[in-house]
């Protein structure tokens, strides 16, 4: 058989059944759809997540008390019998490799200020602040670097926190209460925003000692280090240990670097991107079974056809090739209508969700028209067999 006429009798098989093609491309176009639309989200939100949290670097590590570790994340002080002290991110900074050392206490504390009152996030933190997690003083400065233990009463506002006390009026040199204890104003930061759903806009910063008064606590809830590019992270997690196991007499604190968080996030991500793809194969093995179905049903309306084909001399794998062709085109094609949909709707998702990351990897693109082509080809063998299988003499007599 001539390969132009194996096209034309495909072509006219397809066209003389427009509905019956029609349904069968359709099946595979929504499992593909469905795949394309959901992978997109699964990988939008797997790099939106990761850089959320490469913003702040890769080179940070963070140290909280207690050994006890649970999914990643630190069981903190109640896991502690020794607490994190400023005196330990003293230490610390003896370490070659540290580029900046951060105390760091968090809790919630009423602001007033300018005659107006608000309630936010209040950090204790270390001069080193800004540089460790790669934030901005839009105005003034930062806090300075005082004595540890008795800082002096300065107060750094995030940006929204200025603009809702302050508004057009300049803070600097302003007083403000904080828990009942007045602060001076000495800067502002920058406009961040938010990171993983914490406004990073709606804090003050005060210093850590003055933090860890405020909120009557005796344990830092974290220390956190910037080490030098190129050092060797094994090397950063033995320094500190010795360092801090020299001051408590013991290993009982969790260390956290950048790398193991993002490999734990990276395999959280991955399994939520495969189980998303997973759910819309199925709508692919949907299609595949409508390909069978339509194919069957094919074989037993063109007996005669097939028949005749092989009376007039075409081989068995001619009459598979045939059949498998036609289920190949038609998977073919409604992988690609199926392909345009999901990036359409995918694109169209963001444009009405701004919020909402997608992302659709053109490698998957491809990757997901040759699943269809694919599973056109895995479904149309059972048929074709049976098409190529039928007895020349008892198809003529079908009829």
């Amino acid at each position: 058989m001539l390969t132009k006429d194996f096209i034309r009798l495909t072509g006219t098989s397809l066209l003389a059944h427009k509905l019956r093609s029609f349904l069968t491309m359709l099946g595979i176009s929504i499992g593909i759809t469905a795949v394309v639309l959901l992978t997109s989200i699964g990988e939008g939100l797997y790099k939106f997540v990761l850089s959320e949290f490469t913003q702040f670097g890769t080179t940070l590590v963070g140290i909280n008390p207690g050994k006890v570790t649970t999914f990643g994340m630190s069981m903190g002080v109640f896991g502690s019998v020794r607490p994190l002290t400023i005196s330990d991110a003293e230490a610390l900074k003896q370490l070659s490799f540290a580029k900046s050392v951060v105390p760091l206490v968090q809790g919630n504390a009423e602001v007033e200020g300018n005659g107006r009152t608000r309630r936010t996030t209040v950090y204790g933190v270390g001069s080193a602040f800004p540089e460790t997690f790669s934030m901005k003083v839009g105005a003034g400065r930062f806090l300075p670097d005082d004595d540890p233990t008795a800082p002096r009463a300065f107060v750094v506002l995030g940006y929204k926190v200025k603009q809702e006390l302050f508004a057009n009026t300049n803070p600097l040199g302003q007083r403000v209460r904080i828990g009942g204890d007045r602060y001076r104003v000495i800067g502002t930061m920058e406009a961040k925003g938010q990171v993983l759903g914490f406004d990073l806009d709606d804090t003050v910063y005060i210093p850590a000692a003055r933090g860890l008064d405020l909120f009557n606590r005796d344990s830092l809830m974290e220390i956190d280090i910037l080490y030098k590019e190129g050092t060797n992270v094994d090397r950063v997690v033995a320094g500190i240990k010795r360092i801090l196991k020299s001051r408590h007499g013991r290993d009982d604190v969790t260390i956290t670097t950048q790398e193991q968080m993002l490999k734990v996030l990276g395999s959280i991500l991955n399994v939520l991107t495969f189980a998303v793809g997973a759910i819309g194969s199925i709508s692919l093995l949907v299609g595949g079974i409508g390909i069978i179905t339509i194919m069957t049903i094919s074989v037993n309306e063109r007996t005669t056809e097939i028949g005749l084909l092989r009376a007039l001399g075409a081989k068995q794998t001619q009459v598979l090739s045939l059949f498998l062709g036609e289920a190949i085109v038609l998977s073919a094609i409604g992988g690609a209508v199926g392909l345009l949909l999901g990036v359409g709707l995918a694109q169209l998702l963001h444009a009405m969700l701004p919020a909402l990351p997608v992302h659709t990897p053109w490698t998957f693109v491809m990757f997901a028209e040759g699943l269809a082509i694919t599973i056109g080809l895995v479904a149309g063998v059972l048929p074709a067999r049976r098409a190529a299988r039928l007895d020349p003499v008892e198809a003529l007599r079908a009829e």
